[in-house]
């Protein structure tokens, strides 16, 4: 399997778009937490490809969706994580556009009432940003909290969608 990755500008700062055979595994905001260092995906073989189908789908989609025009994503993910990851990261998906939902909602709708801090942890560990909208969830009280862009960032994501 080959690794492949794009560096491209949005609205929202640099993003840094990563791509498996299967799909895009990885979307984040250069400097972000977590971001993997392209030093070190070169290393292990990964080679840039701005024109692989899925980054530059990506590219395209990203910008459109920052425009206003795309309220919905049509790309492919491969998303490696634990069953628990997996479970809260569909849940994200299930979140409508222009809308947002707690992190215990969504502990409630992953099946683990009690365990908002694990889902937390799931969240911030989402590997594809923006596609995979963790942005769309906040505290209990409405507050824009715990997104490993960057609080403005998020805010400007939920403002694109007219969700504050």
């Amino acid at each position: 399997m080959t690794i492949r990755y794009s560096l491209f500008g949005s609205r929202f700062g640099e993003v840094l778009a990563i791509a498996k055979d299967d799909g895009l595994a990885g979307l984040y905001f250069v400097g972000q937490k977590d971001q993997p260092d392209v030093d070190e995906l070169e290393r292990a073989g990964a080679v840039r490809d701005d024109d692989w189908p899925v980054l530059a789908a990506a590219r395209l989609q990203i910008g459109q969706y920052a425009d206003g025009r795309r309220t919905a994503f049509e790309l492919r993910v491969d998303l490696d994580g634990t069953p628990f990851q997996r479970r809260v990261w569909a849940q994200l998906l299930a979140i409508p556009y222009g809308q947002t939902l707690s992190y215990a909602e969504v502990a409630r709708r992953a099946g683990s009432p009690r365990g908002v801090r694990a889902v937390g942890g799931a969240i911030g560990r989402n590997p594809v940003s923006v596609v995979v909208p963790c942005h769309r969830v906040v505290g209990s009280d409405g507050s824009l909290t715990g997104y490993s862009g960057g609080i403005e960032r998020k805010r400007a994501l939920l403002r694109v969608e007219g969700a504050i």
